[in-house]
């Protein structure tokens, strides 16, 4: 599989979900598990946002080691995405209402624990690897990305 055609089908993947569960490792090793709502933007192959806030253990996790996981599905549950990259943090006001702008009418659940605006931080995944799985066929496709690590 070619990176534009991962990133086509993670886009309407996206669209179809609206969320994804990010796993992390916290400074103990222990594994870590959250929904959360990711979206890609424009053209920009291989990255993946998320906003969270500065309060939240994801952002500690995250710093301590930046590898992390995202599995994203359709409602139906025939196509299953899973990513694994690096994920950076970043903290720019460009970037994160640019980022807000795609998920925020998204962010319902959110907004009710952060109502902060300023204490939001830009999760830029780095795609490393992805799959898709369609489990009626049995089919997998993986991808690596350039420069990955994983």
């Amino acid at each position: 599989m070619k990176i534009p055609q991962f990133m086509e089908i993670l886009s309407e993947t996206l669209e179809n979900s609206r969320t994804g569960v990010l796993a992390t490792t916290d400074a103990e090793g222990r594994p870590s598990m959250r929904w959360m709502t990711p979206t890609i933007l424009g053209s920009q192959q291989g990255l993946l946002y998320a906003v969270t806030s500065r309060r939240f253990a994801k952002k500690q996790d995250l710093e301590n080691n930046p590898h992390g996981h995202w599995l994203i599905q359709t409602k139906a549950l025939n196509r299953i995405i899973n990513i694994s990259g690096v994920i950076n943090l970043i903290d720019n006001p460009s970037l994160r209402a640019e980022v807000i702008e795609a998920i925020g009418p998204h962010l319902r659940v959110f907004w009710k624990i952060n109502e902060q605006p300023e204490d939001l931080i830009v999760l830029e995944t780095i795609m490393e690897r992805g799959s898709v799985f369609t489990p009626l066929s049995g089919e997998r496709l993986e991808i690596e990305f350039p420069g990955g690590t994983a």
